[in-house]
């Protein structure tokens, strides 16, 4: 399966909420980064005209539109995303499934306004370039908070990639695991020395809440729990375990594609410019915390 491939069955089972792995791509401290994109949202909803159509790119759980209806019910906000399913967006707003930025689905000039908050760098984008210049409306604003490949963003999930490869890889406790299920069927139910101790291993070398500690744990319990159960049950938890690892991984690749697309803003630009868009501000974002900026704000607009 192709890198595309497993990074949208990633995404779909993170938006669908098949997989209950909640860490996402942000550290849960970084509260402050919520506040400074929401500041964003607000600010340029206020700009809008009245009742103006807004095009929010890789709308995933639809966020940015929830913003953006905060400040101005008026809006007429559309969301599209090439996952299959996604939650329920806010009252107000539309969302269209299985969109690829590279082929929006609407007429020219169609948006007062196009945004995009870690989402059109994901795409194809080039083309989606062309798209956005397209749909938007001759003086229309063009608003994207994207991602950085020098970001606290990119570099924490980064670490949680080591950390959950040592689990599967390095430490291979999947696999200890569900072989020790196999002496369970002839009346041997003990618990394997490398799993009782793989947390405080996991702990030790990453963080008493890393991803390392989180999974390991996760398939401690799992065996300690199901001792009474089928084998076949608790190989089953495990094989979840393991898929929802394997479903941030590729999440983790993807986004990492998305910072180096990105630049530090500066190689979307120039694609955005090149499609006939005029840069108006290129700035970084810092959440107040970290020294390093989260992310840029990239804004544009379509020449009347």
């Amino acid at each position: 399966m192709s890198a595309k491939k497993d990074s949208r069955k990633a995404w779909d089972a993170f938006w669908d909420g098949s997989d209950a792995s909640a860490s996402g791509c942000l550290p849960d401290a970084w509260r402050g980064i919520d506040r400074v994109q929401t500041s964003i949202w607000h600010q340029l909803a206020r700009t809008l005209p009245r009742r103006a159509r807004v095009l929010d790119l890789g709308t995933g759980d639809g966020r940015v539109m929830a913003r953006l209806l905060e400040a101005r019910s008026d809006l007429k906000p559309v969301g599209i995303d090439q996952a299959r399913s996604l939650p329920t967006p806010p009252k107000g707003a539309k969302v269209r499934t299985e969109v690829l930025m590279r082929d929006l689905p609407f007429p020219d000039d169609t948006f007062a306004a196009v945004t995009s908050q870690f989402g059109f760098e994901y795409g194809d984008i080039e083309p989606a370039a062309a798209e956005v210049q397209r749909v938007v409306q001759p003086g229309g604003d063009v608003a994207m908070i994207t991602h950085r490949e020098d970001s606290p963003i990119l570099a924490h999930n980064i670490a949680r990639r080591e950390q959950i490869l040592w689990v599967i890889e390095e430490a291979r406790l999947p696999e200890i695991a569900k072989r020790s299920l196999q002496l369970r069927q002839v009346g041997m139910a003990v618990m394997p020395p490398e799993i009782a101790k793989a947390p405080e291993e996991g702990a030790r070398r990453f963080g008493p809440q890393s991803a390392a500690w989180e999974i390991a744990e996760a398939i401690r319990r799992t065996l300690h729990f199901g001792r009474n159960d089928p084998p076949a049950r608790t190989a089953m938890v495990i094989d979840q375990i393991v898929a929802q690892a394997n479903n941030e991984l590729g999440r983790i690749s993807s986004l990492e594609m998305a910072a180096r697309a990105s630049g530090t803003g500066e190689k979307l630009s120039a694609v955005l410019e090149q499609a006939g868009l005029e840069l108006q501000a290129s700035e970084p974002l810092r959440d107040g915390n970290a020294e390093q900026p989260f992310a840029t704000l990239l804004r544009l607009t379509k020449p009347e």
